[in-house]
């Protein structure tokens, strides 16, 4: 017999997920612990808040694993254009350090300063490949005579036992 589904309210949702963020950083597991609300559940809740837009970090213990690379460039996204002030504030409501942030974007600011390969890194690949190419085909040729000679040998088995050994006089 199925167990009814227990059904919660939208400001009881929130008032879970909100428990998730900043300042007070719960994990899923004490949740669960608290209130016995099954962790899937929970993981519910958050992906379906997440795809609403809201910045929930994930339960890791380290502050790098803290939010998704998703929610890092909405963050650096929002808060690009703003001032100190402003950026206090917007750390302060979502729970971030404005350290953290300001990483961020020079992270991003690094990615648009990114090389292209040198000539001689093409090359290289380029050389690469097509020693890579060579010894594909090199051990296609080395299967193929690997399979006749099984082959061979499966024949001569067969020969042998159905005419017998000829013994030599």
């Amino acid at each position: 017999m199925m167990t009814p589904r227990k059904r919660y309210s939208r400001d009881f949702k929130d008032s879970i997920l909100r428990q998730l963020k900043p300042p007070v950083n719960k994990t899923v597991n004490e949740i669960h612990a608290e209130t016995g609300i099954p962790g899937s559940t929970i993981y519910t809740w958050i992906s379906k808040a997440r795809k609403e837009g809201q910045l929930i970090p994930n339960s890791s213990p380290s502050n790098e694993d803290k939010w998704r690379k998703e929610d890092k460039a909405r963050i650096v996204i929002e808060t690009y254009t703003m001032n100190e002030q402003e950026l206090g504030e917007y750390c302060r409501k979502h729970g971030l350090y404005s350290t953290d942030v300001k990483r961020w974007h020079r992270i991003f600011d690094s990615s648009f300063n990114a090389k292209r390969p040198s000539k001689e890194l093409e090359q290289e690949l380029k050389a690469q490949k097509d020693e890579n190419k060579r010894l594909t085909k090199e051990l296609k040729y080395k299967e193929k005579a690997l399979a006749e000679a099984a082959a061979l040998l499966v024949l001569k088995k067969k020969t042998d036992s159905i005419w017998g050994v000829l013994e030599a006089e």
